[in-house]
């Protein structure tokens, strides 16, 4: 795991829709290694608790405006999974029609994780 994944947990840590978002987008893939991503709409810092932990968090609202104004230009499946982690993690609004529709299986399945931990439960199959 990169330390900006491990400082973006850190900071999403005990809020359960926050580590659930903060996951999705770790575990898709991409945006992490996107500087016109991580420059603009990640901030960093240390924790205030114990003075040494990084702590890092994603400005959704920012990220997903910039992505409707085309300055994130990426594939339809990243586009979605942005949108969907924006959604579980800040609120963000979703049609869950059209990004339902456009991911992949590997994505799907993400995300149906995403929503049971933010749900505070775990798939058993």
């Amino acid at each position: 795991m990169t330390i900006l994944a491990e400082a973006l947990r850190a900071c999403a840590a005990g809020i359960l829709t926050a580590e659930a978002g903060v996951t999705l987008l770790i575990d898709c893939g991409g945006w992490l290694h996107r500087d016109d991503f991580t420059g603009q709409f990640i901030t960093t810092g240390t924790s205030i608790s114990d003075g040494t932990t990084l702590m890092a968090a994603i400005d959704w609202p920012s990220a997903v405006a910039a992505l409707d104004a085309g300055r994130l230009p990426c594939g339809s499946g990243e586009r979605h999974m942005l949108r969907l982690a924006a959604s579980i993690a800040g609120g963000v609004p979703v049609s869950l029609c059209d990004s339902l529709t456009s991911i992949d299986h590997r994505n799907a399945s993400l995300l149906t994780a995403a929503i049971l931990h933010a749900n505070g439960q775990t798939l058993n199959i």
